[in-house]
């Protein structure tokens, strides 16, 4: 149980610096982004961008805890060890797919984790609407 124990804090560690490599190239790119006439659809667009970003590195936080399921026989197979990982690490937890019992701290911790994961991109991407409509009102840029 330790073992699995210091493998999940082990993809728990290997997810936040996935997190903060992609939080923090989105925060370079947008650094440099031109600016330029703004309004509801260049706003949107970058919306858009910015939350399929944080979707992207949500996924990969999960093929890495799947890969993990998959290479020490938690599932069977990778199609079921995605999907297992997908619903634990967003706390759907249909129940469908359930690890052995000496496994269950390990699919705990990365539920901790895609709660972690998933409120820091909620605050970055709350960050950049902050930011995008500090000093007015969001209705006089549209």
């Amino acid at each position: 149980m330790v073992t699995r124990l210091l493998g999940a804090l082990s993809l728990m560690a290997l997810c936040v610096t996935i997190h903060a490599g992609g939080v923090s190239g989105a925060i370079r790119q947008l650094r440099q982004r031109q600016p330029r006439a703004r309004g509801f659809w260049s706003d949107t667009r970058l919306f858009i961008l910015v939350a399929a970003w944080m979707v992207l590195l949500h996924l990969l936080e999960v093929s890495v805890w799947a890969v993990f399921y998959l290479w020490k026989g938690g599932m069977t197979d990778l199609q079921s060890s995605l999907y297992f990982s997908a619903i634990t690490y967003t706390t759907t937890g249909y129940g469908d797919l359930v690890l052995k019992e000496d496994w269950k701290i390990v699919s705990g911790v990365e539920a901790l984790t895609g709660i972690l994961m998933c409120g820091w991109s909620t605050g970055f991407f709350m960050a950049i609407v902050s930011r995008l409509y500090e000093g007015g009102d969001a209705r006089s840029r549209a």
